[in-house]
């Protein structure tokens, strides 16, 4: 198995997977859905509908970088916990449908990012050092600021559950 398939997809997959169930909770806590959409941790912070919103283009951004395949652009037009779970499931949706095998020569490939113009990183680079951890920042804020807003989320929502075998 590729290991930057296997730090990619089915991570990011499972993350998101999470993440959508978190936000069901929210949807369904009875607390004001606008009010919930639009909550910063900090007033310099993004609200929840974006912290979604780009938890989800790292997800599909760096898995087709890594895979050397175009990159979907979804418009940020969410406003809505119905409408950021279907931007959700889209990205699950075009993650998934990248074969494995695109990412074989992932570790070398140069990575370019708009933001950073005239340079690159290499795939491991890429990966290893920003990717997981950006996303990871953005899910995870996502989950605080619903947290802050009084739904009751434990750890459990926010991993998705542990692949846990009984002993024999």
């Amino acid at each position: 198995m590729n290991q930057y398939y296997t730090f990619s997809v089915p991570l990011f997959t499972k993350v998101l997977k999470a993440l959508d169930g978190v936000l069901t909770k929210a949807a369904t806590s009875g607390k004001d859905e606008s009010t919930l959409v639009n909550a910063q941790l900090a007033p310099d912070m993004f609200p929840l509908k974006k912290q979604v919103q780009i938890a989800c283009d790292n997800a599909k951004g760096v898995s087709a970088r890594l895979a050397g395949v175009e990159i979907p652009s979804f418009e940020d037009n969410e406003e809505t916990f119905a409408e950021l779970r279907a931007r959700i499931a889209k990205t699950i949706e075009f993650i998934s449908s990248i074969p494995e095998s695109a990412f074989e020569g992932a570790a070398e490939r140069q990575i370019t990012l708009p933001y950073f113009p005239g340079k690159y990183m290499t795939g491991a680079e890429y990966l290893e050092q920003y990717a997981l951890g950006n996303f990871y920042f953005h899910v995870t804020t996502a989950y605080g600021i619903i947290r802050n807003q009084g739904v009751e989320i434990g750890k459990a929502d926010f991993t998705g559950g542990m692949p846990l075998r009984d002993l024999v």
